[in-house]
């Protein structure tokens, strides 16, 4: 019997690079899962359909959507026991062109639609035997990077709400982790933060390596971890 059997999880931003790679990883592990994008239909359909989830249209940013996402999600399986937050945007651009409408856009997505998917998912979570919900940082909220003080204050900020919800969701046996990857092989519409840097291991990560340590976090050998911090990184921020 897979690890995940039986449980039901949902990732956010699942139509690509890491978050494709996590859905199909607790795919793999026997969860039923369903992913979500905002935009991206076809993605998502195709990930769905490779290991047989359920794909979902959602803007996080939007609490009502987030809460239709849910109620689909229970009516379809019933249960949730796994969230993933990795929705998020990940632009870098020179500072004097980030107006205040363009920090609201990048924040709304990766901070409060992490706020928005746990507070919807928490009911179905406490009522879970093996409650969990990881969420996606970035390297750059520990070491800084210019161009992006818009990501780097949301992924901050989502250390510190992986702390919080640690606290409140403990007494319900709910365990909240954050996950976060360094410099990872993905497809990007904008410059990486870190480019011309190499991890000490000499290369960069994939998408899968990263899933590997949220596959584990959603597992049954981790449920004495909670309120942590994991980096996968391959030794670039230590």
């Amino acid at each position: 019997m897979k690890e995940l059997e039986g449980r039901v999880a949902l990732v956010t931003g699942a139509g690509r690079n890491i978050g494709r790679a996590i859905a199909i990883a607790l795919a793999d592990a026997g969860a039923k899962v369903v992913v979500n994008a905002k935009t991206s239909k076809q993605e998502i359909d195709a990930v769905a359909a490779e290991m047989g989830g359920m794909a979902i249209l959602a803007d996080v940013t939007d609490a009502k959507a987030v809460e239709r996402m849910v109620a689909q999600t229970l009516e379809r399986f019933d249960r949730l026991d796994i969230l993933v937050n990795n929705a998020a945007i990940r632009d870098v651009e020179p500072i004097e062109n980030i107006g205040m409408e363009r920090w609201r856009e990048v924040t709304a997505v990766i901070l409060d639609g992490a706020w928005n998917c746990s507070r919807s998912c928490i009911k179905a979570l406490r009522g879970s035997s093996a409650g969990c919900i990881v969420n996606i940082g970035g390297m750059s909220a520990h070491t800084g990077a210019a161009g992006r003080p818009h990501v780097v204050a949301a992924k901050a900020g989502i250390v510190g709400l992986t702390r919080a919800l640690a606290h409140d969701l403990a007494p319900h046996s709910v365990t909240v982790n954050c996950v976060v990857p360094g410099m990872i092989e993905t497809s990007r519409t904008s410059p990486s933060a870190h480019k011309g840097r190499e991890a000490p291991l000499g290369r960069r990560g994939t998408p899968a390596e990263v899933a590997s340590a949220v596959r584990f976090l959603a597992g049954p050998g981790a449920r004495y971890i909670t309120g942590q911090t994991l980096h996968v990184n391959g030794g670039a921020f230590t």
